[in-house]
């Protein structure tokens, strides 16, 4: 992991880097946020950005910063592939592209999402373990978190699924028609976040989804509105699921 530059404001340090070390994977640019001036493991959480997103999307950057300053949290955020600073994937980009055809040509998009969700899983996976690993190496090992709704849990799902150092997740506006084995395989606490009128998910998709997590503790979090309409208060209740699932006022 090559941190490229470290900025501080508002209680807040910022670190972008590069992950470069891993044979086999791509070059992963990423963000660790972490406490201004801290030492030591603490608990992580990260974050799946959007898609069409970043990993310093405003929104992004926003939720991480106030992951750090209410909970103390380090939070890391990677492009995912033909996002952000990574390179323009040609055979996903063409998927996207053919996809977008279909959806205006009146598909309904949700299957369609879903397919391509879980085809750049298998890449983003073993990059996102990656840099939990890389990032552990640099504050210790500590309890993992992870957020991530539409994209974000498409990949989300599967990551977690495989991911044992995940503790709790907060999952949402993605729907059951390729993740639905996966989420079996979760059992950590998850939050799960719906948008009623979700011109993207189908609702029953999405409790379909919900209704597949394997985890014993899970609730249901529904609002209304379109799939970009997801309330702002939703990442302060997070804040509040993560410090209890991740004991965020311990220091490790």
């Amino acid at each position: 992991m090559r941190f490229t530059s470290q900025t501080s404001s508002d209680g807040v340090t910022e670190q972008p880097f590069i992950l470069d070390e891993v044979p086999g994977l791509d070059d992963v640019p990423g963000v660790l946020w972490t406490p201004e001036g801290a030492t030591g493991p603490r608990p992580l959480i990260l974050l799946g950005h959007g898609g069409g997103r970043h990993k310093q999307a405003p929104e992004i950057v926003a939720r991480a910063r106030r992951f750090v300053t209410e909970g103390g949290f380090a939070v890391v955020v990677a492009d995912a592939p033909g996002h952000g600073d990574r390179p323009v994937h040609e055979r996903y980009n063409r998927l996207a592209t053919e996809n977008q055809a279909r959806i205006a040509a009146g598909e309904r998009p949700a299957a369609l999402m879903a397919e391509f969700h879980v085809l750049v899983a298998q890449q983003t996976v073993p990059e996102w373990r990656a840099v939990l690993d890389a990032v552990q190496r640099h504050l210790g090992p500590a309890p993992v978190g992870y957020w991530g709704v539409s994209l974000g849990c498409g990949l989300g799902v599967p990551f977690v699924a495989a991911e044992p150092r995940v503790r709790a997740a907060v999952l949402g506006l993605g729907g059951a028609h390729a993740n639905a084995d996966e989420a079996a395989r979760i059992d950590v606490p998850v939050q799960f976040l719906v948008q009623w009128d979700d011109e993207r998910v189908p609702r029953d998709q999405s409790l379909a989804l919900f209704d597949a997590l394997g985890s014993a503790e899970k609730t249901l979090h529904a609002h209304s509105g379109g799939h970009g309409d997801l309330p702002q208060f939703e990442t302060d209740d997070a804040v509040l699921f993560f410090t209890k699932h991740l004991s965020a006022t311990e220091r490790y």
